[in-house]
């Protein structure tokens, strides 16, 4: 059934993952997935590792 990766820079509270894999979760239950066969992963990694046109983010969003 369903796997659903999610990326996203390091420093998400649990309360926002969970928040996350929940409303992700309804999406597939809404298209007729039973929710025991939904899975979410939630990878972190900083903001240095990550780019957007050749910028890394930690330069972009230094100040976040």
């Amino acid at each position: 059934m369903p796997v659903i990766q999610v990326s996203v820079w390091e420093g998400i509270s649990p309360d926002n993952k969970k928040k996350a894999a929940e409303g992700i979760t309804k999406v597939f239950e809404d298209m007729g997935i039973p929710k025991d066969a939904i899975t979410v992963i939630i990878y972190e990694a900083p903001k240095s590792n990550w780019s957007t046109g050749g910028q890394l983010h930690s330069e972009r969003h230094a100040n976040r």
